[in-house]
């Protein structure tokens, strides 16, 4: 094929949307001679669509200087921008700084234009990553203006979706949800290119991982996989794209398919430079294999993860209470609820410290953090963080004795993660309801709880999980073995089967000393016991440590 051919069917390719297709022919007419500048955009936009960002960005940057050099700064200085953008969103800011002062210098000499809306938008959107989302707003405000003067649909989409993620970080979250399923409507009409629409889209999909929006991030990815079946040739989902979409994909109970993204999004982010995210990448990688029950490779996973810069909990520190290694758990998850504030960690931080603290029997730090919880996820209103809130205090309520009331947190728990499809969190609330069930004596009920969670846990491949119902469906109920006993007599007895001072277990469970003698007197006069030790015996002899 010659170069005129060549170069006849990589445009024609462009006009189909077949990427892949058009950077082979065009590539190949560039090799026999240098592309004109706008054929060699053409080149760095299939670069890009194809899953080449490497050359996709040297092809930009050729395309700038040609542009420069044919007397095209407004066309130059759009190149320009998207370097600043893309390099920004690399992890490279220097770098992107220096392109966008290069077209804001540009575009000093000419009367306004789309691209002086595009700079706006590259500002507004570097002030919004950087913390200052009222001087973004403000920016992609304008650049939303300029857009619409001159019906630039990419710039309009691209400010609209800017200015919703600049709202929602400012706290209002319902109008900055709004822009943000009015910029993806633009994208699912086509009225987008598609560059613009992956960047939108992967972008919706971080914010909504941020404001806990699980079911909006559901609904678009739905939505754009359809899209995106209508461009086979098309590589839509970047390292930052597919570390969304695992996160997804996890939380949906499809496993294998989200530890596929999330390898992908790790070969991705890996290629040199190595890209920001590539630390949450890998850190996907060891939250599956932990609720996989595989330890081994989740510890290693989340080794690379910190060696790639980012912080490994509270994950690790469940990994060590799945290992059984509690004092290791505990002091680091108390540790990490002393430091991390953020709203967009926190919850996951509370939500694990309540598991650990149940664990190792600290009630009274049980309950503090479930009700900070609760307290979060009444202000943001998120169903994620509802749910999250109700099993964890139904949880705390469980142990604290109190199981009517658990019973009826749980369920309601259960309710929201079953709306929100995710069916592991779903399965987990089942395993206490089945608890509760247990202690109210009804052992029936209880009975179908487990073999639901079991299913579930099975089909998923959590075994440590299922090793654990698997232990609890052997064992006689609480009410059947503990005769007279109360509730929070259970507790105490089996914080005296564990070793547990009288003053350690007023602590633990945020009672007096007293209180806790008299509970032991009762227990010892109920069993027909006379020490600690027959005590701990019946412990041990019932079922109950």
């Amino acid at each position: 094929m010659n170069r005129a051919e060549a170069l006849k069917r990589g445009r024609g390719s462009l006009r189909k949307q077949a990427w892949g297709t058009a950077f082979s022919h065009l590539s190949s007419a560039d090799k026999a001679a240098p592309l004109e500048p706008e054929d060699i955009e053409g080149l760095a936009t299939a670069a890009h669509l194809s899953g080449r960002e490497t050359d996709s960005l040297e092809l930009l940057a050729r395309a700038h200087q040609a542009f420069l050099n044919a007397g095209e700064p407004q066309r130059s200085a759009r190149c320009a921008i998207w370097l600043g953008l893309t390099t920004m969103f690399n992890g490279d800011m220097a770098q992107g700084n220096g392109w966008l002062a290069r077209a804001g210098r540009l575009l000093k000499t000419l009367d306004e234009c789309a691209e002086h809306g595009y700079l706006l938008l590259a500002t507004g959107i570097r002030d919004v990553r950087g913390g200052h989302a009222a001087e973004g707003d403000a920016a992609l405000a304008r650049a939303t203006a300029i857009g619409r003067r001159f019906e630039d649909k990419d710039l309009v989409t691209m400010a609209l979706h800017g200015q919703g993620r600049a709202l929602i970080r400012r706290g209002k979250v319902a109008k900055g949800a709004e822009l943000l399923d009015e910029a993806m409507a633009a994208v699912m009409a086509g009225e987008v290119s598609p560059t613009i629409a992956g960047v939108v889209y992967c972008s919706v999909l971080e914010s909504c991982r941020e404001s806990f929006d699980l079911r909006r991030a559901q609904e678009w990815t739905s939505a754009l996989n359809r899209w995106c079946a209508s461009q086979p040739e098309l590589v839509p989902y970047r390292g930052h794209c597919l570390l969304q979409r695992a996160d997804i994909m996890q939380l949906n109970g499809a496993w294998a398919e989200a530890m596929e993204e999330a390898r992908h999004a790790c070969e991705r982010l890996s290629d040199p430079p190595p890209k920001p995210p590539l630390g949450a990448a890998f850190y996907r990688v060891a939250e599956i294999h932990r609720v996989r029950g595989e330890f081994a490779q989740a510890e290693e996973a989340y080794r690379q993860a910190n060696q790639a810069g980012y912080t490994v909990q509270p994950g690790f520190a469940l990994l060590r209470m799945a290992q059984g290694q509690l004092d290791a758990a505990q002091a680091t998850i108390r540790r990490l609820a002393s430091e991390t504030h953020a709203i967009s960690t926190r919850p996951k931080v509370l939500e694990a410290f309540v598991e650990i603290a149940l664990a190792v029997s600290d009630i009274p730090a049980a309950r503090t953090a479930a009700d900070e919880l609760k307290n979060t996820a009444a202000r943001h209103g998120a169903p994620f963080l509802r749910a999250s809130a109700d099993c964890a205090c139904g949880a705390v309520l469980l142990a604290e004795g109190d199981v009517r009331k658990a019973l009826i947190t749980l369920r309601r728990g259960w309710s929201g993660w079953c709306e929100l499809g995710a069916p592991y969190e779903a399965a987990r609330a089942r395993s206490l309801i089945a608890l509760a069930c247990r202690e109210q004596g009804d052992l029936d009920a209880a009975e179908m709880e487990l073999a639901a969670a079991r299913h579930t846990f099975g089909r998923l491949g959590a075994a440590t999980d299922t090793a654990r119902l698997e232990k609890l469906a052997g064992k006689k109920t609480a009410k059947s073995t503990a005769g007279p006993l109360s509730s929070r007599e259970l507790q105490v007895l089996r914080l005296v089967a564990s070793g547990t001072t009288n003053r350690g277990i007023a602590a633990k469970l945020g009672i007096s000393d007293k209180t806790v003698a008299r509970h032991v007197s009762n227990i010892f006069n109920k069993l027909d016991l006379t020490s600690r030790a027959a005590a701990t015996a019946y412990a041990y002899q019932h079922g109950l440590s």
